[in-house]
């Protein structure tokens, strides 16, 4: 079967193709001449995943995913939420993890909780199914691990005493937000 990836995020695609291996599902991304995907014009996760899965089908006619997510700080009420990939005014991860641990100076470990949260919707052309997944940490003050993307470099999981780009991909999507949405996306869709 194939499914369509709303997404220009390479490392997001390379996610879902790395959880999708091994099973009868072959993860396709947009056609580059597509150009842009469609603003976020959603107040939350669930609603900007929905406009990108329902304009990949539109545009393919196949069986497509929307993936909105990222970064929830509970000292900051839940910024940077929906904006994550765009916090800052360079928007590049490098200026995103500036800006957050700026904003966290002085602020001490036990207030610094925060979670990964990952919505994914499909759409069929008839239906939208929608899945959410989280992964709790706390932000570390310094970057730490050269592997994943985005804010893995400052995300400290406890019980693992690492942070998330300190991990392996396969140790990373057996934990990750992300992996936890698609199965339980796989699930609700019955595939």
């Amino acid at each position: 079967m194939n499914l369509v990836v709303a997404t220009r995020n390479a490392g997001k695609l390379e996610e879902f193709k790395t959880l999708a291996s091994g099973l009868k599902i072959n993860i396709l991304s947009l056609p580059k001449e597509i150009g842009d995907l469609p603003e976020e014009t959603g107040n939350t996760f669930e609603e900007n995943a929905i406009i990108k899965a329902k304009f990949a089908w539109k545009l393919t006619g196949k069986l497509s995913i929307g993936d909105d997510s990222g970064l929830e700080v509970d000292f900051l009420d839940g910024e940077p939420g929906i904006f994550s990939a765009r916090y800052s005014t360079g928007a590049t991860d490098a200026s995103n993890i500036k800006k957050l641990l700026g904003k966290l100076k002085g602020v001490p470990n036990i207030k610094r909780t925060a979670r990964f949260k990952c919505c994914l919707a499909a759409h069929d052309g008839n239906q939208t199914f929608l899945s959410i997944g989280t992964l709790d940490g706390i932000i570390s003050e310094k970057r730490k691990g050269v592997k994943g993307f985005g804010y893995d470099p400052i995300f400290y999981i406890p019980e693992l005493d690492k942070n998330l780009a300190e991990l392996e991909k396969e140790e990373k999507n057996s934990i990750s937000h992300r992996s936890k949405a698609f199965f339980s996306l796989l699930d609700e869709m019955k595939l």
